[in-house]
């Protein structure tokens, strides 16, 4: 076989080269957001950041005034944002603990401990490290994952809560730009999550080297520890961050707008404070650490199954690192693709926003297209072999590029598709909000149609990626095809991030007491941002399939089985109770979302009864209780279905087996999918119908208008039903179903010699 044009040496020097320049542009960026004038001025606690803009506003109100108090705000949002944060990675580091613990003992047992090394599974004739080894290395890695994900939620936040004021004071000067502050504040945190993720598993790869030297069979399956640690933390953050966003939400929506009539944001209502710090625990938080899940497993299942075809056999370097090249590209294509919005066009109305932002996700896949090609003839030989379960698949290096490129476009197909099922631009969204006007029963029957119909051309669009890939290049072409998906994860996360910043943007100026004007500008780039956010979490519902199904195929592959055939009891029982996971984790954090909302409705009407003042504005309302009722539920509520999704591989594959765990993951991921895309987009769509009324921007909004009809009542008590389909069960089943398959990769040796032993005992 001929070696590929790209050197080892070139390409040990283009990875971290990449992952360095989407560092240095991510500071950049951080830099121009920062110079948003500030003066510190010293607080209680050391500082406070002071944003100060010496302009006066239009319409006369004291401008150092309400810089100050956008100040005191931001400051309220990120301490409880950070005091979260911190409490759930204390509980977290337990959870750490205790599963590396598991780890070890069960892969070490696989040959009881044993430091002898033993011939290889798959390039046989030759001998590989011993299983203790693979232990060993698969709990650090699984540490290292972890340690990245949890990282890159806490910078996430970081930004969040560093740029939503920021973006307050822009839109003072202007709705373009505050459009950048919130645009080039999302960018930071999505160059820093796609430069880290790389950079770290490059660095892994490069220290497990020194000690596994020719062995990249064992190198490679333990590698896939660091999509375990990455998936295993984000879904604590999801889950945990979602309960405590929707439960401050639906309080605070249920009690201010539909009992009392006041505004979003009213600084009277009590829990305000609580749902601006759930946008940055949730939203953004959680959102990173799923999708640099995502990203981690995707490249951790194209690496292993690399490593046990002709790449990995034949130790060429250059082919190996494939997916970390296609990664190192979609930093370069991602950072020109931002200069679009922030540099080479400006913003100069409301109507320019969404376009602008979608723009992104069309301009990314074109230029990545264009890098992919590149990319695969200088690192791939024109012709290898691929492993396919058992055989060996002969494949030509333009089949990848094919494999690679059908998982972005259908990237962009399910984007696209979630933006039409959700923004109150078209048709879907608008006979939502106009069923309002018959009543909440109506808008949330056509709410659930809607989600269900919007499920159609997204599995269709996965079904294509599955097939073309499979058929062109096996298991690794699924695999290609979801880091394809995933390979502008930069811009992807960039445009998701706003929608938060802008969401808290707009929350600032209510609070501070800023113009009508400022917050009509606020809220045209946070209703652009709801939509933004539903693409996300459809890209990242997208690549979950592709990717746990590739995760899947590696499982299948290590655990030594030729075919699944469904027609056998072992799988039966396995699959049909695999398709009812996601039920059972969706009524969990259903119901959590709904006990810690109810605690915060009492709470915030206990208040209004009871604080003299409070309703007139002359009495401050008690945010901490509030903030501390959302903490104590989420941090409770988060353990079971974690439990849930982090038992149910050991349980299965210790008790029956490789068979009835290979049904559980497909049953999973095929009812898994489904579930998540439609309670996203019902969500997503009840939000912006909401959104559509309260806008008044056409003759057909106005009708159902103003804020405080029965249809506007009805659209937020449908848009409350939304909440924690679309940010608490819809977001964290996407990580259900890749978690389950990747842990069920990591600890398939010790399920393929030891597991079923119930089936034994029959």
């Amino acid at each position: 076989m001929e070696m590929a044009s790209l050197s080892e040496g070139l390409t040990q020097v283009l990875i971290p080269a990449a992952a360095l320049v989407g560092i240095v542009f991510a500071l950049i960026q951080w830099y121009l957001v920062s110079k948003v004038k500030v003066s510190n001025e010293p607080g209680s606690n050391g500082y406070n950041d002071r944003l100060i803009e010496e302009e006066e506003s239009e319409e006369g109100v004291n401008s150092l005034e309400v810089s100050i108090k956008c100040a005191e705000i931001q400051n309220a949002i990120s301490v409880g944002a950070t005091s979260f944060l911190f409490t759930q990675y204390k509980y977290l580091s337990v959870f750490m603990g205790v599963f590396s613990l598991i780890i070890f003992l069960f892969l070490g047992s696989v040959k009881g401990f044993s430091t002898k090394s033993e011939p290889c599974t798959y390039n046989t004739g030759n001998v590989c490290k011993p299983a203790l080894a693979n232990a060993f290395f698969s709990t650090v890695a699984f540490l290292l994952g972890a340690l990245t994900s949890t990282l890159s939620g806490f910078l996430g936040m970081k930004i969040a809560t560093y740029a939503n004021a920021r973006t307050t004071l822009e839109a003072k000067k202007g709705v373009g730009k505050a459009f950048i502050a919130a645009f080039r504040s999302g960018a930071v945190m999505g160059f820093l999550l796609a430069a880290n993720g790389l950079f770290v598993l490059y660095v892994s790869i490069n220290l497990f080297k020194l000690y596994y030297g020719d062995d990249w069979e064992g190198l490679y399956e333990s590698i896939t520890g660091y999509g375990l640690g990455g998936s295993s933390m984000a879904l604590f953050g999801r889950v945990g961050g979602g309960i405590y966003t929707k439960a401050a939400d639906v309080g605070a929506d249920l009690v201010g707008k539909v009992e009392r009539n006041i505004p979003e944001d009213d600084p009277r209502n009590p829990a305000v404070i609580a749902d601006n710090v759930g946008d940055n625990v949730g939203d953004i938080a959680g959102m990173g650490s799923d999708l640099f899940g995502s990203y981690a497993e995707s490249s951790c299942a194209a690496l292993f199954v690399a490593s046990i075809s002709s790449f990995g056999i034949n130790h060429n370097y250059a082919a190996m690192s494939y997916p970390l090249i296609v990664s190192s590209m979609g930093i370069v294509v991602c950072l020109i693709t931002a200069l679009f919005a922030t540099d080479l066009f400006e913003i100069k109305s409301v109507n320019e926003i969404e376009p602008t932002l979608k723009r992104q996700l069309l301009i990314s896949t074109v230029l990545m297209t264009a890098g992919i090609a590149m990319v695969t003839f200088f690192a791939l030989p024109s012709e290898f072999t691929l492993y396919d379960f058992g055989t060996e698949k002969t494949v030509k290096n333009w089949y990848l590029f094919f494999c690679v490129a059908i998982g972005l476009w259908a990237g962009l197909a399910i984007g696209y598709t979630t933006e039409y099922y959700t923004s109150n631009a078209y048709s879907p969204v608008q006979d939502v909000a106009d069923s309002c006007r018959t009543g909440a029963a109506t808008n949330v029957i056509f709410g659930l149609a809607l989600g269900y119909k919007s499920v159609i051309i997204p599995i269709f669009s996965i079904a294509v990626a599955i097939y073309v890939s499979f058929s062109l290049a096996a298991m690794y072409g699924i695999a290609v095809a979801a880091l394809g998906m995933l390979s502008t994860i930069a811009t992807g996360l960039a445009i998701d991030a706003y929608g938060p910043i802008s969401d808290n943007a707009g929350g600032i100026a209510e609070m501070a007491g800023m113009s009508h004007k400022i917050r009509e500008r606020t809220d045209a780039l946070d209703a652009a941002g709801n939509t933004t956010a539903a693409i996300g979490k459809g890209f990242a519902i997208g690549s979950a399939a592709l990717v746990s199904l590739a995760l899947f195929g590696a499982f299948v592959s290590r655990a030594g089985l030729k075919t699944v055939d469904v027609l056998t009891p072992k799988v039966f029982i396995g699959l049909i109770v695999g398709a009812m996971l996601p039920y059972w984790f969706s009524a969990m954090t259903m119901k959590s979302v709904g006990s810690a909302a109810l605690k915060m409705v009492e709470e915030v009407r206990r208040q209004f009864n009871t604080i003299p003042g409070l309703m007139e504005g002359r009495a401050k309302p008690d945010y901490a209780t509030c903030v501390k009722i959302s903490t104590d539920a989420s941090l409770r509520e988060m353990i079971p279905p974690g439990a849930l999704v982090m038992l149910t591989p050991l349980i299965a594959g210790t008790l029956f087996g490789v068979e009835t765990l290979a049904g559980v993951l497909a049953g999973s991921l095929v009812s898994g999918v489904q579930v998540a895309i439609s309670a996203s987009n019902t969500g997503g769509a009840w939000d912006n119908a909401k959104k559509y009324i309260e806008a008044g921007g056409s003759e057909h909004a106005k009708s159902l208008g103003p804020k405080g009809s029965d249809a506007h009542k009805a659209a937020v008590i449908g848009d409350t039903i939304g909440d924690p389909l679309k940010d608490t069960s819809g977001p964290s089943l996407n990580i259900l179903i890749k978690l389950m398959a990747v842990e069920s990769l990591v600890f398939a040796p010790f399920f393929a010699a030891h597991g079923g032993f119930l089936f034994k005992l029959l």
